[in-house]
């Protein structure tokens, strides 16, 4: 593993700390014997691998990473404490846009990925206790906490879920804003009651019941990023 060359850390950048959120976000939940892989970041990010390489070898020499080119990318604790900081920042952000701006679940990404690195602790900490300290963000996805703690749920793509099983939208994941929209258009939001009615073969669309009212196409792709639990009793009684 390379080991870091300076005693002394430089200030992470708004680069590195975009990075480091992205390393986190493409780690895998259990343990293996690979890191994050320097073409999904370069992918994940939209830069060439060469690009991807070079900033990597800083922030392994700063000791953020270990990184070995065949090996691929793992989180040291500071560079962990950095990527929980900045998710935070940005749902925390996200929250106070949508519940006190008035932004659409739509409209906030980009804005919180701008400001997410010029924010005070003391400033976000004031945010999320105004509103009401929020365990998650307007689409579904958990806040750490300050400790840098995050809560999991065992959830289940929408794309696995039994046909005539109602079960709760709790997270959308990757999105972009079009796709947002039109979720929204047809019903969609945290906490909506859906039912796959049927299903094309082949991975065709599915055909949804959403809130006991309306019937929609949504496209097996779609389905992959709506993550649901199965609330079924709760749901029915």
């Amino acid at each position: 593993m390379r080991t870091r060359k300076n005693s002394t850390k430089n200030a992470p950048s708004r680069a590195w700390e975009d990075y480091l959120k992205a390393i986190y976000k493409l780690e895998k939940p259990e343990p293996t014997d690979k890191g994050v892989q320097t073409k999904e970041l370069a992918e994940r990010m939209s830069i060439s691998q060469a690009s991807v390489t070079n900033m990597l070898k800083k922030l392994a020499d700063e000791g953020y990473i270990q990184y070995e080119p065949y090996y691929g990318v793992t989180l040291n604790d500071s560079g962990r404490s950095i990527a929980m900081k900045m998710i935070r920042n940005h749902r925390v952000l996200e929250s106070y846009l949508v519940e006190r701006l008035g932004y659409s679940w739509d409209e906030v990404d980009e804005e919180a990925e701008t400001l997410e690195h010029f924010l005070s602790d003391k400033l976000v900490e004031r945010m999320w206790n105004d509103l009401g300290q929020p365990t998650h963000d307007p689409h579904g996805s958990p806040i750490p906490n300050i400790d840098g703690t995050i809560e999991r749920k065992n959830l289940t793509s929408l794309a696995e879920v039994k046909l005539d099983t109602p079960v709760m939208l709790e997270r959308i994941k990757n999105r972009s804003p079009e796709e947002l929209r039109y979720l929204a258009s047809i019903g969609m939001h945290i906490g909506a009651k859906i039912v796959i009615k049927n299903q094309a073969p082949f991975n065709g669309p599915l055909l949804i019941e959403v809130d006991d009212q309306h019937f929609h196409a949504l496209d097996y792709r779609m389905a992959l990023a709506l993550f649901v639990e199965d609330n079924t009793d709760s749901i029915n009684h």
